[in-house]
């Protein structure tokens, strides 16, 4: 693990009702729904990161809008060292085209209805649910 946090997007896409999720093929959290996205490449902005990433796991296109806010996720082992140590920064995206198509690190991408997410319909990774009611309330 590098000594630092690893910085992270993550590509927030409501639409019509519904929000793309993946469901995640790595981990941490493999196997739970959550938003597309993935690490900062370097002389890259959060925003374009999240666009970039959205497109790689979902082939979905999507205009990068804004920064919602930023998670902290550390795990750390049974002695208490750090496994990892990421900051998610949570990028509000407006929908150009596409349909969603599983690739790259997701095993599924889909339409969730904004109602499954916000009622813990599925198993997901913390905070998904915290982070749309962000989104949606502007």
């Amino acid at each position: 693990m590098a000594p630092h946090p690893k910085q992270a997007a993550l590509a927030v896409l409501p639409q019509r009702g519904s929000v793309l999720l993946v469901r995640r093929r790595n981990d941490p959290d493999a196997g739970l729904w959550g938003y597309p996205g993935g690490h900062i490449e370097a002389g890259e902005t959060a925003l374009q990161a999240a666009a970039r990433e959205l497109r790689e796991e979902t082939s979905v296109i999507a205009e990068p809008v804004r920064h919602l806010t930023t998670l902290e996720v550390v795990s750390r082992d049974d002695a208490g060292a750090v496994r990892y140590h990421f900051h998610l920064l949570a990028i509000l995206c407006r929908y150009l085209s596409g349909t969603p198509r599983a690739a790259d690190d997701a095993l599924e991408a889909q339409w969730i209805a904004v109602e499954d997410v916000l009622g813990g319909k599925l198993a997901m990774s913390r905070n998904v649910d915290t982070v749309l009611r962000n989104a949606l309330d502007g």
